[in-house]
C-alpha cells in the first residue's frame, strides 16, 4: 500500500524545487495534492505533470504572506479532495541582499518575515480548523539547519525567519497534540536546487558553504521530500514537535570559519 494512501496534502512553493519534488512524491506514494505558489505557469504545469503520470493534483495561485490567499488555498483544497490531511509549509525566499544586522535592509528583513514567518503562520492558522475537521494530520514546517547553529556566511533575515519557525512549530504541536494535530519542523542543510545554484554561482562562495558539509556534498531535493514523507505518514505518528535535521552532519560538526 502506498504511504499517503487517501491524504490530501496542501504544499506551498510547490511550482519549483524542493516543493516540487515533495509534489510529485506525496502524489506517488496515493496522495491527492494542491500545488500552491505565486508562479502560475511553472505551478500549473507540474500539477499537470503529476496528473499525466497517474497522480491527483491541482494548482491555485498563492501568496503566502497574503492572509485571504492562503485561506483561500485551503479552501480551494478540500473543495476539491473533501479533506485536509498534511500541510507542507515549504514556501520561502533567500534574498542576495540578505547579509549582515548592520547592511540588511528593514524592506529585506520585511519581505523574508513576511514570507518565511507569517506565511507558515498563517498556512497554519487556516489549514488547521480543516485539519481538525479531517480528523487530524500532519503540519510540516520548513526550518533550516541555521535555525540551531550560526551561518558561516551572514544572513540575518532568514537565519531569524527560520528560527521563528522552529519555535511556533514547537509550540503548534503542544497545542494541537490532543486534537490530533502533529506538527513538526524540518531542518534541510544546503541543497541543490535552482534558487542556491543561483546564489553560489560564485565557486569561491560555493566552496565557502561546502567545506562546512561533513559528508562533502550538498543535498538533493529528493532527500528532503523523502524526510517530509516519513513526517507527512502515519508512520510517524509518535513525532510532534521535533526538530527533523537532514543536514549532511553539519549541525553535529565543529568547523571554524574561514
Amino acid at each position: 500500500m502506498a504511504r499517503l494512501d487517501g491524504k490530501v496534502a496542501l504544499i506551498t512553493g510547490a511550482a519549483s524545487g524542493m516543493g516540487k519534488v515533495a509534489a510529485e512524491l506525496f502524489a506517488r506514494e496515493g496522495a491527492r495534492v494542491l500545488l500552491a505558489d505565486v508562479t502560475d505557469e511553472a505551478g500549473r504545469a507540474a500539477a499537470d505533470e503529476i496528473s499525466s503520470a497517474g497522480g491527483h493534483a491541482a494548482f491555485v495561485h498563492t501568496d503566502v504572506s497574503k492572509p485571504e490567499e492562503l485561506q483561500a488555498a485551503v479552501r480551494s483544497t478540500v473543495a476539491r479532495f473533501g479533506a485536509l490531511n498534511v500541510l507542507y509549509n515549504n514556501a520561502g525566499i533567500f534574498p542576495a541582499d540578505d547579509g549582515s544586522v548592520t547592511e540588511t535592509s528593514e524592506r529585506t528583513w520585511d519581505r523574508v518575515m513576511d514570507i518565511n514567518l507569517k506565511g507558515v503562520f498563517l498556512g497554519c492558522k487556516y489549514a488547521i480548523p480543516a485539519m481538525i475537521e479531517s480528523g487530524g494530520g500532519s503540519i510540516i514546517n520548513v526550518a533550516s539547519f541555521v535555525a540551531l547553529v550560526g551561518a558561516a556566511t551572514a544572513q540575518i533575515a532568514y537565519t531569524a525567519s527560520k528560527g521563528g519557525v522552529l519555535s511556533m512549530t514547537r509550540e503548534i504541536a503542544v497545542e494541537f497534540a490532543r486534537k490530533g494535530i502533529r506538527a513538526n519542523a524540518l531542518c534541510p542543510g544546503p541543497i541543490e536546487t535552482p534558487l542556491l545554484a543561483e546564489l553560489l554561482a560564485d565557486p569561491v562562495r560555493r566552496e565557502r558553504r561546502l567545506v562546512h558539509i561533513p559528508v562533502g556534498r550538498f543535498g538533493q531535493a529528493e532527500e528532503i521530500a523523502r524526510a517530509a514523507l516519513f513526517l507527512a505518514s502515519d508512520e510517524s505518528s509518535f513525532v510532534t514537535g521535533a526538530t527533523f535535521v537532514v543536514d549532511g552532519g553539519i549541525t553535529a560538526a565543529y568547523v571554524t570559519p574561514e
